[in-house]
């Protein structure tokens, strides 16, 4: 027969329970005994040192290089054809070293135009003043005659008007003889005007005379400027770098004719990372390794543009190069 039995219980989950709570308790007492204690780390990972108070130097670098602080471009002023070439790049050159000579008819004629129209006028300046002194002397002898007139009518009125006065002439010729004088008094006035009118007319025909000789010679002295435009110097001492031309070339006004650098006076271009380039500012000290040496320099210049994620910085060297 059946006989009935009570059923199990299932005790697991209590144990399970039981456990997970000392697990928990433990934890928690293993933390707080921790959190008192210091962190620990290798011996060999740490730096130690006494803090001390100082200056923390920041370094920022880059790469860059060395270019000639002053760099002469030699462009054409006058067009012109290229007949010789003096000076090949690489070559040391002084100031007046000729590097190239152009030619240009039409320079050459315009300068000889200029030069002759020059002296036509200079011509016409000397042909002018002659005339004027000839004006000036006729003026002066016009008015020396009027006045020697006009003194013997004035003494010869003077003495018969005493006569007159004893009746010794008539009155009718003394009266002739004064009104003749004041006449010639008259006329030495208008002639001293005139030749007044006179000086100042001949002061601004050879004012005007003297500046069209001016602009003349101004124009002439551009002419030959330009043709002596044609024969290139460096302008500058030290090395020719560039010389892009051969010889039967046309050139216009602004080709580059040549490049002429001086190689001892050098700065550096350095190339900043742009995420550093705000820790550079003018005037910081700067120290360049030129592969050969160390130099020392100062920042005299920042890029205010960014290329490429860098910034230009400009260094001026101090000292000599290695």
């Amino acid at each position: 027969m059946d006989v009935p039995h009570e059923p199990i219980r299932n005790r697991r989950p209590y144990v399970l329970a039981a456990l997970g709570g000392l697990a928990l308790v433990l934890v928690t007492v293993m933390l707080a005994r921790l959190a008192d204690a210091p962190p620990s780390v290798e011996r060999d990972s740490v730096w130690i040192d006494t803090v001390r108070q100082g200056e923390l130097l920041r370094q920022v670098s880059g790469p860059g290089t060395l270019v000639p602080e002053e760099i002469r471009w030699v462009t054409a002023t006058t067009a012109g054809r290229v007949e010789a070439i003096h000076v090949e790049p690489g070559s040391q050159v002084e100031v007046d070293t000729l590097l190239v000579e152009l030619s240009n008819p039409d320079v050459e004629l315009e300068a000889l135009e200029a030069e002759r129209q020059l002296k036509s006028a200079e011509a016409d300046l000397a042909n002018l003043r002659a005339q004027l002194n000839i004006e000036r002397l006729n003026q002066r002898s016009t008015i020396a005659q009027v006045r020697s007139e006009y003194r013997e009518a004035k003494r010869r009125a003077e003495a018969q008007q005493r006569l007159a006065e004893a009746d010794i002439i008539a009155e009718l010729d003394y009266v002739q003889t004064r009104e003749r004088a004041e006449e010639l008094a008259g006329r030495l006035e208008i002639e001293q005007e005139r030749a007044r009118i006179l000086a100042e007319a001949n002061e601004a025909r050879g004012a005007a005379q003297g500046a069209q000789i001016d602009r003349l010679r101004a124009l002439a002295r551009f002419q030959a400027d330009r043709v002596d435009s044609l024969r290139v110097p460096a302008g500058l001492s030290g090395v020719l770098q560039e010389l892009p031309l051969e010889v039967g070339q046309r050139v216009t006004p602004g080709t580059l004719l040549a490049k002429v650098v001086q190689p001892k006076r050098l700065k550096a271009e350095l190339r900043i990372p742009e995420a550093q380039a705000e820790e550079v500012k003018l005037g910081q000290k700067a120290e360049i390794d030129t592969h050969n040496g160390m130099v020392h320099g100062v920042v005299v210049r920042i890029d205010p543009s960014v290329q490429r994620g860098t910034v230009t910085v400009d260094v001026s060297l101090e000292g000599e190069l290695p």
